[in-house]
């Protein structure tokens, strides 16, 4: 006979499987009496699983609770969902990309050696048609979110923007995922200061530092917080403009990793962006096509209004060569008429 925990366990892996089981199912299934089933329904039910009786002849199925219990998942059960959350991790489906790497962290900690074989065997061999952007192997992310959760200090080498290496330590707080790349969150332990990290340029090193004590994030929005990181912060130019559009529309044409969308009320936002480039700004803010009002800095409005007077002598020249062209065609016409 199985021990109680090893029975209770069999027990749950047998609800989880079939719809309705009969008391007598189970005693044959586990070895004991329907008496002692009965009494292992009533644990499970003291741990949380929700476990119905079903009408007419006495049985059981495990019923719907308002939380979610633990799972027991077979073999190809467990390999299916470590790559479904590895696949999801990728960014394929919208707005889940963390969700997966926090439960990808969970499920690959506890998933036994030949079971992770397997799941990296299927994984090296598959070809993802997405966007050209740098990928992150979805270990490195499961380990920073671990880190994350566990409060360790992360030390990785990192290449920055202008291509420059450093050796970095720092106290992870969360990962942010732009749509397209993955950014870490963190206290740089070096530069007492909080950083925005892009992940596909930085090279864990093992073992982690030691367990730190979280800190207050530096902001309640971090997915603002990082698109201002990496959309101004680290640009010569920082801009601010008022857009007159909803909010929705303008972020339709500037996603987070180019500027940050703040809005104002249901027609109106603020656009904050950042560039060596004054023209360029100049040029990305025009192409939408909406009209807006630049605040900073100062030289922004000077540029708007240098490339504004050059683009209407251009439109006033090309106004006059059609004009001459068409007095020509129209003198030649009358020649011709006489």
């Amino acid at each position: 006979m199985l021990e109680t925990s090893a029975r209770l366990l069999r027990l749950l892996s047998l609800l989880q499987t079939h719809r309705d089981w009969s008391g007598a199912e189970l005693s044959e299934r586990l070895g004991v009496t329907t008496r002692t089933v009965r009494r292992d329904v009533d644990r499970l039910r003291e741990l949380g699983y929700p476990v119905d009786a079903t009408p007419g002849a006495p049985g059981y199925r495990l019923g719907a609770g308002s939380e979610l219990p633990p799972l027991l998942l077979d073999d190809d059960e467990a390999v299916a969902v470590a790559v479904g959350l590895r696949t999801a991790a990728g960014g394929t489906v919208e707005g889940i990309e963390e969700t997966s790497v926090r439960a990808l962290a969970k499920l690959e900690r506890v998933l036994p050696a030949r079971l992770r074989h397997r799941v990296n065997a299927l994984q090296s061999m598959t070809v993802p048609m997405t966007a050209a952007v740098a990928p992150v192997p979805p270990e490195v992310l499961t380990a920073i979110a671990a880190a994350c959760r566990d409060h360790e200090v992360l030390r990785f080498d990192y290449r920055s923007h202008q291509g420059q290496e450093s050796r970095r330590s720092a106290e992870p707080h969360r990962l942010v995922h732009s749509g397209r790349r993955w950014y870490l969150v963190g206290w740089d332990v070096d530069k007492r200061d909080w950083r925005t990290y892009r992940v596909d340029r930085l090279s864990l090193k093992t073992p982690n530092g030691p367990r730190f004590v979280p800190r207050e994030p530096p902001a309640e929005d971090l997915a603002a917080y990082t698109s201002r990181a990496i959309s101004s912060a680290p640009y010569r130019h920082q801009a601010r403009l008022t857009v007159h559009a909803p909010a929705d529309v303008v972020t339709a044409h500037m996603p987070p990793t180019v500027a940050t969308v703040e809005p104002v009320d249901a027609s109106t936002c603020v656009l904050l962006c950042g560039s060596n480039n004054l023209d360029e700004i100049v040029v990305y803010v025009a192409l939408m096509d909406l009209a807006f009002e630049a605040h900073e800095p100062p030289e922004l409005v000077e540029r708007i209004a240098a490339m504004a007077s050059r683009l209407q002598a251009a439109s006033d020249a090309g106004s006059d060569a059609s004009g001459a062209g068409e007095a020509a065609g129209g003198a030649a016409a009358d020649v011709a008429g006489r």
